[in-house]
């Protein structure tokens, strides 16, 4: 794995842009999933199905037989690769490889990850992705930037310069406090190919144990549009710092000038967890692959069918598929954050 790199035009494709596969880590009875296995293992299968579908899927799990035989029913099993690590938990999204087009180089950049600001253990999941390069699945080379912490819910790409993150999530103490804002921009300009950084100063989800990530928020979209978890309850403990949001939003360009279009996703009725703490739901938190767009669902046919509308409406080429995540929200994360995409050519024929 390559330690010391110079990029001359590193470009983070947009998740809407050709891919290859998607990444998932399974959940085992040594996660915190063991109190309710079953709903989640049931969950992240819906998630697998919709996948195989159209693509290749990477499985990462202690045990791949284990995975191998929940599997085996689905239509396209054949699509699956599977990876045989260990693993503290499930959030590909956040540990996985942030892929990298530098001209004619392709390469997946392996962050640290520090379970959010050390807030629960992540010992085994830093070193997947190492792992995975060292199985030889990858078509691209390995660059080693261990020396910065970031997840990849954390930032949102067009894919032409702009990235999208929040203050809060990026300037954390426990992630980079030895590093300025500016050094921090600087980091994402020089390994992300950001023109632009576009930082949220508002915004966060009651019960949200990221410090404001990105994808539970705000997602950039073709067609230079924003999609936003908009909240217009008075009384919604969240309504203030969703206001605010809203009117940075508002104001914001990307790298070319242009002012975004803005399409607002509604705001969850509240779930609270078994302990009665609200849980960050939020329909921001949808996986864009190739023909689909998987959108996580509460059952809350009101609010679901408004945002599968919304999101089909900025997706009119795809196909808006909700999958219920109450399971996966337990956990207090969603659709997004389990998955990672493999964008088109990063995998071994």
């Amino acid at each position: 794995m390559t330690t010391s790199f110079i990029l001359s035009t590193p470009v983070m494709p947009a998740e809407w842009e050709p891919q290859e596969a998607v990444m998932l880590a399974w959940p085992h009875r040594d996660t915190d999933w063991c109190y309710m296995l079953n709903e989640a293992q049931a969950c992240f299968k819906e998630v697998a199905r919709a996948i195989v579908r159209e693509m290749r899927l990477i499985v990462i799990a202690p045990n791949v037989d284990d995975v191998k035989r929940q599997l085996q029913d689905i239509d396209n099993s054949d699509r699956i690769i599977y990876q045989e690590i260990d693993t503290n938990d499930t959030w590909a999204r956040d540990f996985g490889p942030i892929s990298i087009i530098d001209g004619d180089d392709r390469l997946m950049l392996d962050f640290k990850f520090n379970a959010w600001g050390l807030k629960f253990a992540a010992c085994l999941d830093n070193l997947i992705c190492m792992k995975m390069f060292e199985n030889g699945i990858f078509n691209a080379q390995a660059i080693n930037c261990q020396d910065f912490v970031l997840e990849g819910g954390s930032i949102e790409s067009d894919g032409i310069g702009t990235i999208l993150t929040t203050t809060q999530c990026l300037l954390s103490p426990n992630r980079n406090r030895h590093l300025s804002k500016e050094q921090i921009e600087e980091v994402l300009k020089s390994r992300l190919g950001a023109k632009k950084v576009l930082w949220l100063n508002s915004g966060e989800l009651s019960g949200d144990d990221t410090d404001a990530h990105i994808d539970t928020l705000a997602r950039l979209a073709p067609n230079n549009t924003i999609l936003y978890v908009k909240c217009d309850d008075h009384s919604d403990e969240q309504y203030a710092s969703l206001q605010r949001m809203e009117q940075e939003l508002k104001s914001m360009t990307n790298a070319q000038g242009e002012p975004f279009g803005l399409a607002p996703l509604p705001c969850p009725e509240p779930i609270h967890d078994e302990e009665g703490m609200r849980i960050p739901a939020t329909y921001a938190n949808f996986l864009i692959t190739n023909t689909q767009v998987l959108v996580p669902t509460y059952n809350q046919p009101e609010n679901d069918n408004l945002a599968l509308e919304t999101i089909a409406n900025v997706f009119p080429e795809r196909d808006i598929i909700g999958i219920d995540c109450n399971a996966l929200i337990q956990q207090h994360g969603s659709l997004h954050c389990i998955t990672m995409q493999i964008p088109k050519n990063f995998l071994k024929q």
